[in-house]
């Protein structure tokens, strides 16, 4: 690169496209330490302000795949297919739909990340089981995937290591809503891991990155663009993220509300039928059976994906993991042993009415605020903290019927939560039609 760094930020900065060349070799002074963390911000900030063309946004995936190492997976027996969602409260999709997929005959290398600015993440929901190892070394990542079929894991330190500088530079710099940089982030660690299809679930709504659905079916097409260069096929479904999906949201609660799916029964006192959670994971299984052909169609695809989750195989191939990956399976039968919340209360309605309004991001930022999430990189955060939603969009609700449960610590300000939920939540007299939860099935 002949532009000096500086230079590099300013060509970005006023919107002229950078060549390949030059975007290889700022990714490497990233890494170098050449191009310090506060020239990498200033170019994730200008990025995100003046966009990139398609060509740079391959340009930039290939540079962060180039930044690491590049898992072969020849010695997999079978389809590696992997999904990955753009993040959503109370998303938890990922943890039942690995187990899922392997027990239907996949092979899924999901290599998934933590937290993002409101919205949780998989590995941090996953470490809530106690000893469950995330990091892996990549002949024990091939071997579980032989053995079991599935391993969720973290982004080892060799893997596009350019994006775990810049994911965690975008996570506390305001910088997440960029469509070249969440193509980039995603794709490069996807290609890097080895996966040969990838099905992608992006949100769109109120407790999105996507606000809109204009903008994230751009963000669905330049993925299938840039993943067609790469020589991988991936499909993009748009869902609903105008609520949290499913009833819980906090780390060791969402990992709960999974446990019950996979074991096909309630098993605490907060239990509702998750009926979006599962109607959205059975899409996305059948979507991965069909890219994978274990499966001729979506129909036979989902068909397959009902019968493994009722005959208990999802729910054994989730042990099987979590014990090739030194979790403590025992505690999984009985998961309130790890559900340590120091207190709980219960949130009522003060009228009768219909529930219209659910401010999700803003739930998710108050999710952080009691610890549930980080303000920081590395900070480390409460598995134990979370919210229970009793109600959903269009649910009609009485006078102290309980609205939602609050998990938190001693030190909480329970009352300054409480009035902050009542105004992320909107309770209204006429009843509003609920969100459709699959907006676009396949965006082509």
């Amino acid at each position: 690169m002949k532009l000096s760094i500086p230079e590099f930020i300013q060509k970005k900065r006023d919107g002229i496209p950078l060549s390949a060349e030059e975007i290889k070799t700022f990714v490497a002074a990233s890494l170098s330490g050449e191009a310090p963390d506060y020239q990498v911000a200033a170019f994730l900030m200008a990025t995100y302000f003046t966009g990139m063309t398609l060509d740079e946004t391959a340009n930039l995936t290939r540079a962060m795949v180039d930044s690491g190492e590049r898992y072969d997976l020849s010695k997999v027996k079978g389809v590696k297919i992997d999904k990955h969602s753009t993040g959503g409260i109370g998303d938890k999709v990922s943890i039942i739909l690995g187990p899922l997929a392997a027990a239907c005959g996949l092979k899924v290398p999901m290599m998934a990340g933590r937290g993002l600015g409101h919205t949780g993440g998989t590995i941090d929901k996953m470490e809530a089981i106690p000893g469950y190892r995330a990091v892996l070394e990549k002949e024990e990542f091939v071997k579980i995937l032989n053995d079991v079929g599935c391993a969720i894991i973290s982004q080892s330190a060799t893997i596009a290591p350019a994006d775990r500088k810049y994911y965690a530079l975008r996570d506390v710099t305001a910088t997440i809503e960029c469509i070249p940089l969440i193509t980039s982030s995603i794709l490069s660690k996807k290609i890097a891991e080895g996966a040969e299809g990838l099905v992608m679930d992006i949100k769109v709504g109120n407790g999105a990155f996507m606000k809109r659905k204009t903008d994230a079916m751009i963000l669905a097409k330049t993925l299938r663009a840039v993943a067609k260069k790469a020589g991988i096929e991936l499909r993009a479904t748009l869902s609903n993220m105008d609520q949290p999906l499913g009833y819980a949201a906090g780390n060791a609660l969402e990992l709960y509300e999974c446990i019950e799916i996979l074991k096909n029964e309630h098993i605490n006192p907060y239990s509702l039928s998750s009926v979006d959670l599962k109607e959205l994971t059975l899409h996305l299984c059948a979507q991965m059976l069909e890219i994978g052909k274990i499966v001729k169609n979506l129909a036979e695809g989902r068909k397959l994906a009902i019968q493994k989750l009722q005959d208990g195989s999802a729910w054994n191939k989730f042990k099987e993991m979590v014990k090739a990956q030194g979790g403590d399976v025992e505690s999984l039968d009985e998961p309130w042993r790890y559900m340590k919340s120091e207190k709980v209360i219960e949130i009522k309605c003060k009228k009768k009415g219909y529930v219209n309004e659910i401010q999700s991001e803003s739930l998710g930022r108050l999710l952080i605020h009691l610890g549930g999430g980080r303000n920081k990189v590395g900070e480390p955060i409460d598995h134990s903290v979370g919210f229970f939603f009793h109600k959903k969009l269009g649910s009609m609700v009485k006078s102290d019927d309980t609205l939602v449960t609050v998990f938190g610590k001693n030190n909480t300000n329970f009352t300054e939560v409480e009035e902050k939920i009542r105004q992320f939540i909107k309770i209204g007299t006429a009843k509003k039609t609920a969100p459709k939860l699959i907006i676009e099935a396949n965006v082509k």
